[in-house]
């Protein structure tokens, strides 16, 4: 399934915090086309491991590399996204997605002093555990026996998860004065909030009539202001976006047999199904009919 994400670009995250507070996933880029996922956010924490190919995490406006055995954190109520960039095979990518409240009380010693610095530190949005680095080694290791342990579900493995779960925590705490820090200016917060603006409208307005005074008007910023918050955040204009989302769409619902391609194509905004035929070439390769018999 695709990641599902509400028109706040907020991931729908399917764990129930009142039993155990945390997600596993794995093999989702096998479900997105060209091995890409969208910008979205969840105010939870997130931890992604590289398997077999390169991926590339943009977080915020960072685009960052993760070869083969490299993990990384994500901290929560961050925009990211995902695009695998290399690899004859989409990388499995066994990631978690889990509250803090899998730590202990917001008001417990335990919180305030180890969770709460890096869950509420600007400066620390994301960080990667390179393969080979010593201690960034052990965060792998037990990110890797998280992951089997959430698979098998062994005797008592919500015990084992949260301990580990906890070691990495005890790590980061341990070594935070070291980790690269890469706080947020005024500006790029501001351009942050614009785009998650422009982007939920979009989200939701898709299969409308959408023009680029419209989704200016979502951040209540001008045509040429909206085009430079989409150029530095996604490298293309908030047209071209509105584009791909309306593909990314069309994408999912041609899975739907009962469907036709002129359905799917009024369905997501393109009044001309040749139009939509167009795009949809030029941005996988293939016309959108072949999509029900490939697997990309």
């Amino acid at each position: 399934m695709p990641i599902p994400i509400d028109h706040q670009l907020r991931e729908q995250i399917t764990h129930d915090a009142s039993v155990f507070p945390i997600t596993y996933f794995h093999d989702e880029l096998a479900t997105l086309p060209n091995w890409a996922g969208p910008l979205h956010w969840h105010p939870e924490f997130e931890i992604a491991t590289a398997k077999s190919g390169i991926l590339d995490f943009q977080v915020g406006q960072n685009h960052l590399t993760l070869e083969a055995g490299d993990s990384i954190f994500i901290n929560g109520n961050i925009l990211h996204g995902i695009r695998q960039v290399s690899g004859d095979v989409p990388d499995p990518m066994p990631g978690i997605v889990f509250s803090d409240i899998i730590f202990a009380p917001g008001t417990s010693v335990i919180y305030q002093k180890y969770i709460r610095p890096i869950a509420g530190s600007d400066a620390v949005p994301f960080i990667i555990f390179r393969r080979g680095n010593s201690w960034h080694d052990e965060v792998n290791r037990l990110a890797e026996d998280i992951y089997r342990q959430l698979q098998e579900r062994s005797a008592c493995y919500e015990m084992v998860v949260q301990r580990d779960l906890n070691s990495i925590f005890e790590y980061l705490f341990r070594h935070y004065d070291d980790l690269p820090k890469s706080e947020a200016t005024r500006i790029q917060i501001n351009t942050q909030i614009r785009i998650q603006q422009m982007l939920t409208y979009i989200y939701t307005h898709y299969a409308e009539s959408v023009t680029l005074d419209d989704i200016a008007r979502a951040a209540d910023i001008s045509r040429s202001e909206a085009g430079r918050c989409f150029n530095a955040y996604l490298g293309c204009s908030p047209v071209d976006a509105l584009i791909q989302y309306r593909l990314q769409t069309a994408y999912r619902l041609l899975s739907d047999t009962t469907l036709t391609l002129q359905e799917i194509s009024y369905a997501c905004g393109f009044n001309s199904v040749n139009y939509f035929s167009r795009q949809f070439r030029r941005t996988y390769g293939y016309a959108p009919g072949q999509n029900r018999t490939l697997g990309k």
